[in-house]
This record gives structure tokens, C-alpha cells and sequence, in this order.
């Protein structure tokens, strides 16, 4: 027997629009596809008594963002940002930037949650906001290049640095990615308390691994003098050293995937948003300084790992072993919640009838999104086994953050057409705040798309792909004759 809801649900008001709001909405035909969808998803939950459960609290949540933000990018970026920078303050200045623009991100992702505190996250802001077509064209970025690819890629970086860790190179990293999915998949298969207890671990002790770096660059320092004075750069290539930097700041909207699945979410998500940003731009900004008390700004910027010749500087040998072994716990997190976040976004576009219909059952005992993390975890293991994850997340960086900007977007559209709803945390500053990150993040952008028109040019076709696939799939008799 299924469990019973869990109680906690019960003081959060359902934020999904009855028959007469949806009758109320615009006729246009985005707001006709928002309308549609939403009638797909009350006839799915009508159909079935099993939902998400509400059983993550603060804690959970927050290391959910942490763990969502914190990959591998701290570990080896900063080398690449100081390649792109005259100075080492030029470098710092980067990752507080990045760092202020992510925890703008995060307050208005916060509002966003409160809002509508349901799994799917910026596909269910976007599908309201927007319409069906705008959040089948963002979810179709996730399922094809960015979730997928970011899962393939990042399991193939953690089996590359545990085997690092151990002193073994392997030829040919994708059967042991493959195999790192198809466990954590198996973790994820029994809810979200099996998936979140793993997270919890596994954030403590990438912090742990963080904290010990920093501690030992710090004491240990020793940075050669600069070898001839600083030099500026123009900012327009300091735009451009930006995008790697919020390339590793993304990843706080994880928790919004699974907002569905988080007690008291209209309190929750805004105090773990904003506590994981700020212990994240902590933990980054400490980080640089340690590799510039140690490395210098040339010695950063000559360095291709920057983590491992810390250590070693420090240990010798034995300590870039034991950094590849925190880079691989890293890692192996962040899988972990992209794995998590992702299959809740798939399930909400399957019971919208834009995903596979299979893709919106939910377990009967573990309430978890069973076939969707099935699909995912095999479209990942594709893109490992045939390596194609990298360039496709090398034409995917712009379309992301995008995404982010479209979804952010949504905000105005909530204030304006629902300004009456009662909203327990609302993004402070506004419209200051939403306005600045999309400024910056489409400046950032724009440099991005000058400098590797290539890139981002295939990242845009794949974009424009998803149009026709939504369009033949909204006809298919499947569809239709689905409930």
C-alpha cells in the first residue's frame, strides 16, 4: 500500500489556478497553452492518489543548492579566469561579481518558489508565464544537452579523479561513468529521503574538502612576486572571463525542481537560497585567495589544475592524490542532485503530454519519479559511452543561462498579473535586482556569442529544434487520446 500524504502539505496553498482562473486567463495562444497544460496535470492527479511528499526540511534544502553549485568548477576555473585577467584582484573582482549576480539569481528564484512551490521549477514559471510552447523549448535544453550532458560529463570527471585518487588512469573513463549513473539512479529509485540523505553526506564532505584547502593555501602561501606589474584588462574581455564564472555559480535552481518535495516551501526555499549562496561565494572567494597565496596570479593562470598543484606544493604527491579524492566526492554531488532535479522536471513535462506519458508516474511506495529517472539515466549513459557530452555542453553555456534570464523574466509577469497574490518572501530591491542579473547575465552573453559565434550558434539550432519536436509531439494521436 502506498503511504499516505504526507501532512505537511496541508498548510501550503495549492497555487495551481481553478477552472474559473483558468477560464479568466488572456486568450492568446501562449496563455491557451498554459491553460491546457494545466488541465492535463489536475486530470493526471485526479487519475492517481500517488504525489510527491513533502519531507525535506531547511538543512536538506540547502545542501541541495550547495551540493547543485559546487562541481568540479571550483577545483580547476579559476586557472581559466586568471588566463583572462591581468591581476589578482581582477581575478577576485570576477568571482564576486559572479557571486553577487548568483545570489541575485537565487533571491528571485526564491520569490519564484514561493510562488508556485511544485516540482518542475522554471518549466511550471515558464508554462504559466509564457506559455506550453516557451517551457517545452526551455525543458527540451535540459533533456537533450544540459541536464543529460552535465550528468554525462560530470560522471566522467569523477571516475577520471577517483581514479586519479587511487593511482589508476583509465583508458576509457564512459563504462565506469555509465556505471556511476546507473547507481546513483538505483539510490534515487527509493525517494527523495534515499536521494537527499546521500546529498547531505556528500555536500558535508565537499565543504570539508573546501575548507581544507583554503585552510592550507592560506598558511602554507609562499607566492612568488609577479614577475613583471600587473595589466589591466579591457572590459569587454573581463565580460568574457565571466561566463566561466557563472558557469560555476549555476546550479541553485535545483531546488526549485523539487520544490514539490520540501516542507513549508514558501519559508524553506528562501532561507536555504540564500544561506547556500552566500556559503558558496564564501567558499569560492576563500578558495581563489588560497590559490593565489600559494600560486600567484602567473602561477594560477599557468596552471591546468590549480587544486592538485596546491596540494602538492603543500604534500607533495600524496596531497593532489587527496584533493582528487574531495574532487571526486564534489562531483560525484553534483550528479547526485542533477540526477534528482532533472527526472522532477521530465515528470511534470510528461503529465503536461510534451514529455513521454510514462514519464509522470510516480513509484506507488518511494514517490519517486521511477520512469523518468529511468529515461534520464539512459539518454546520460548515451552521451558518456559516445563522449558527445562535451561539445554539447560547449554550445549549451549560452542557452542556459538564457534559460535562467527567461525564467527570471517571469517574475514580472507574476508581479503584474498577480500582484494580489499573497506571497510570504518577495526578491527585495525589485525591480532593481531582476533588472541588474538580466543586464549582466545578457551582456555576459552577448561577449560570449562575439567571441565563439560557433559555439553558440549550435547551441541556438538546438535550441530551434525543439520547436518542431513540441509541435509534432502535441499531435501525436498518443497525446490525444491520453489522460
Amino acid at each position: 500500500m502506498p503511504p499516505r500524504p504526507s501532512t505537511s502539505n496541508r498548510p501550503v496553498k495549492d497555487p495551481r489556478p481553478r477552472r474559473a482562473d483558468i477560464a479568466a486567463l488572456d486568450t492568446s495562444a501562449a496563455n491557451r497553452d498554459a491553460a491546457a497544460s494545466f488541465r492535463t496535470v489536475n486530470r493526471m492527479e485526479r487519475s492517481s492518489e500517488v504525489g510527491y511528499a513533502r519531507r525535506l526540511g531547511t538543512w536538506d534544502a540547502a545542501m541541495v543548492v550547495v551540493g547543485g553549485v559546487i562541481g568540479s568548477g571550483i577545483f580547476l576555473t579559476p586557472a581559466a579566469i586568471a588566463r583572462q585577467t591581468g591581476s589578482a584582484t581582477e581575478v577576485l573582482a570576477a568571482w564576486a561579481i559572479g557571486g553577487a549576480v548568483a545570489l541575485i539569481g537565487a533571491l528571485c528564484y526564491a520569490e519564484l518558489g514561493a510562488r508556485r512551490p511544485q516540482a518542475g521549477g522554471g518549466y511550471v514559471y515558464l508554462r504559466e508565464s509564457f506559455g506550453l510552447v516557451v517551457a517545452f523549448v526551455y525543458g527540451w535544453n535540459l533533456l537533450v544537452v544540459n541536464h543529460s550532458g552535465a550528468l554525462a560529463a560530470v560522471a566522467t570527471v569523477f571516475v577520471q579523479y577517483a581514479g586519479a585518487a587511487i593511482g589508476v588512469e583509465l583508458a576509457n573513463p564512459g563504462p565506469y561513468a555509465v556505471g556511476t549513473i546507473v547507481f546513483l539512479a538505483g539510490i534515487n529509485w527509493f525517494g527523495i529521503r534515499a536521494g537527499s540523505l546521500a546529498q547531505n553526506v556528500l555536500t558535508v564532505l565537499k565543504l570539508a574538502a573546501i575548507a581544507a584547502l583554503i585552510a592550507i593555501g592560506l598558511s602554507v602561501g609562499g607566492a612568488p612576486a609577479p614577475s613583471t606589474p600587473a595589466a589591466g584588462v579591457s572590459p569587454f574581455a573581463f565580460f568574457g572571463a565571466l561566463m566561466p564564472v557563472l558557469f560555476s555559480y549555476g546550479g541553485w535552481y535545483y531546488v526549485n525542481d523539487i520544490a514539490g518535495e520540501v516542507r513549508d516551501p514558501q519559508g524553506t526555499l528562501p532561507r536555504a537560497l540564500v544561506f547556500g549562496m552566500l556559503l558558496v561565494a564564501a567558499c569560492y572567494l576563500l578558495a581563489n585567495l588560497a590559490y593565489l597565496a600559494v600560486l600567484g596570479h602567473d602561477g594560477l593562470a599557468a596552471s591546468s589544475a590549480p587544486a592538485a598543484d596546491l596540494m602538492r606544493r603543500a604534500f607533495g604527491e600524496p596531497g593532489a592524490r587527496l584533493i582528487a579524492a574531495g574532487i571526486a566526492i564534489s562531483t560525484l554531488g553534483f550528479c547526485n542532485i542533477s540526477m534528482i532535479g532533472a527526472a522532477r522536471v521530465f515528470q511534470v513535462m510528461g503529465a503536461d503530454g510534451v514529455f513521454f506519458r510514462s514519464a509522470a508516474r510516480l513509484h506507488p511506495r518511494w514517490r519517486s519519479p521511477n520512469v523518468a529517472l529511468l529515461l534520464l539515466a539512459a539518454w546520460a549513459s548515451a552521451l558518456a559511452l559516445t563522449g558527445t557530452f562535451d561539445q554539447l555542453l560547449n554550445y549549451s553555456t549560452v542557452g542556459d543561462w538564457l534559460g535562467m534570464a527567461a525564467v527570471i523574466a517571469t517574475l514580472f509577469w507574476y508581479r503584474r498579473l498577480r500582484a494580489a497574490e499573497p506571497v510570504p518572501f518577495r526578491t527585495p530591491w525589485y525591480p532593481v535586482l531582476p533588472l541588474a542579473f538580466l543586464a549582466i547575465v545578457l551582456g555576459v552573453v552577448a561577449v560570449t556569442i562575439w567571441t565563439h559565434p560557433g559555439d553558440a550558434g549550435m547551441g541556438a539550432l538546438i535550441t530551434l529544434a525543439g520547436l518542431p519536436v513540441y509541435f509534432l509531439w502535441r499531435r501525436l494521436p498518443v497525446r490525444k487520446s491520453g489522460s
